[in-house]
């Protein structure tokens, strides 16, 4: 973890946020190569999710909503994490945490009685990690929503208040009814959407895998009541195999049912991801049932049923969600593609980031920087490949140097000008060096898109 913490800070990847401050806590900022493997990974799942589907279609919807959408969803009387605070330094802790730490499971969905009698069991094995006593106060819930002034001009936060959203899926449940009535989608149908949301996690931790503002990759299937499970089944066979077609090794992947179910829920699974800490969430596939429409219906006032074209059946639909964060899945890519090995008689680090993935696809280098005909030509090519591809020119310090900074952010494949390029037999040719093996290919200019595309 250490290494991969330094590794995207040395090379751009995430920052801290605020640093130039001393940090705030559970937020972080992505550096010039982390925005481009972000966008990747955005696209990647964007592809699987409303390209290659039929009947899924996309959403942007806004971060702040009227203050009812969060009573109608249970999230202002219910949206709590377990808080415990340590009477010796005041540290604030996730109770659930502190006792999974001990090997002691407590669900968040438990009630106050029912986790503190848990925590008051195992009081004598808990210690602050901050300053390692075991002197606690009671368990409370916390709320975890994020509160807004946006609208209020009274000065006082208790009046009319607002909410950041605290899920993205609310905004796609806000406008199913638009969405049916605009275009063509009949049930079953998808709304996808990718964006932001905030909690007031108490213990942000574990890097960008727990934080404060995150982003959210969601899809929501609106389907027939009979067919909701049938339909669950398929999407948990197809966000497996999501990771495999990824590039992701089997064994680093497991399913977890969830047992402790939220009343209305008829099916919870996440996907864990080997985290450096462990098996950890990455992905959930959740049958929600009809609790979502009917909640909005009901608070709303509008009817959100649908009306079937071919039977006249009229009904709610249940939903089946996919629900995955991008910074868990950026910090699952630096981990699995993360690689030590020795090439050339050297120890390098390498990210070996599937093509699709790689924030830079293709490093363009003149072999000497002092040579204007080298750098003239390099600057050719590159301007050629930066029209269909992410490319970057690079031409500091010696070739050996610029390979190994390259694959340390997982650049396939780096093209250098030498004097071969300028003249002879081999004039407009190039030397294209693969990242995973260090071999090294000519390759006419001519012909370099379609060699750095193929599959």
């Amino acid at each position: 973890m250490e290494k991969i913490v330094s590794l995207a800070k040395r090379r751009g990847f995430v920052f801290q946020g605020s640093e130039i401050y001393g940090g705030f806590v559970g937020v972080y900022d992505y550096g010039p190569y982390g925005v481009e493997l972000a966008n990747n990974i955005k696209a990647a799942w964007w592809k699987a999710m409303v390209q290659e589907e039929r009947n899924i279609v996309g959403l942007d919807s806004a971060i702040i909503t009227h203050p009812r959408v969060w009573e109608a969803s249970g999230h202002v009387g219910g949206f709590a994490d377990p808080l415990v605070e340590c009477k010796e330094c005041n540290t604030r802790s996730r109770a659930d945490h502190l006792l999974e730490e001990v090997g002691v499971f407590a669900d968040e969905k438990m009630t106050a009685e029912e986790i503190n009698t848990v925590f008051d069991e195992n009081r004598t094995k808990i210690q602050c990690p901050k300053c390692g006593q075991k002197n606690f106060g009671e368990v409370k819930h916390f709320n975890l929503l994020v509160q807004s002034n946006l609208g209020n001009f009274s000065n006082d936060w208790t009046k009319e208040p607002t909410y950041l959203r605290g899920e993205t899926c609310q905004g796609i449940y806000l406008n199913f009814k638009n969405v049916v009535d605009s275009s063509r989608v009949k049930v079953p149908f998808g709304i996808a959407q990718i964006g932001k949301a905030f909690r007031n996690e108490i213990a942000p931790r574990q890097y960008i895998f727990r934080k404060r503002e995150f982003e959210q990759m969601e899809m929501q299937m609106f389907v027939k009541p009979t067919d909701a499970m049938e339909l669950y089944e398929t999407w948990r066979a197809k966000r497996w195999q999501y990771y495999l077609d990824l590039g992701f090794k089997e064994e680093n992947l497991k399913w977890h049912q969830h047992e402790n179910l939220v009343f209305y829920a008829k099916a919870a699974w996440d996907i864990e991801y080997k985290f450096p800490f462990g098996f950890k969430e990455l992905e959930g596939i959740h049958a929600r049932g009809d609790y979502d429409l009917t909640q909005h219906q009901q608070f709303s006032g509008k009817d959100l049923s649908y009306l079937d074209p071919i039977t006249n059946e009229r009904y709610v639909p249940h939903v089946v969600e996919t629900s995955v964060g991008l910074d868990r899945t950026f910090l699952a890519v630096m981990t699995e593609f993360y690689d030590e090995d020795e090439l050339g008689g050297e120890v390098r680090t390498v990210l070996r980031f599937p093509k699709a993935l790689a924030p830079i696809k293709v490093a363009v280098f003149p072999l000497l920087k002092n040579k204007p005909e080298l750098v003239a030509k390099a600057e050719e090519v590159y301007s050629m490949l930066a029209k269909v591809m992410r490319a970057e020119f690079d031409d500091n310090g010696n070739i050996g140097k610029r390979y190994r900074r390259q694959d340390e952010i997982g650049t396939p494949a780096c093209v250098t000008i030498d004097f071969e390029t300028l003249e002879g037999e081999t004039k407009d040719t190039v030397t294209v060096r693969d990242r995973d093996t260090g071999a090294q290919e000519r390759i006419a200019i001519s012909e370099l898109v379609a060699y750095l595309t193929r599959a």
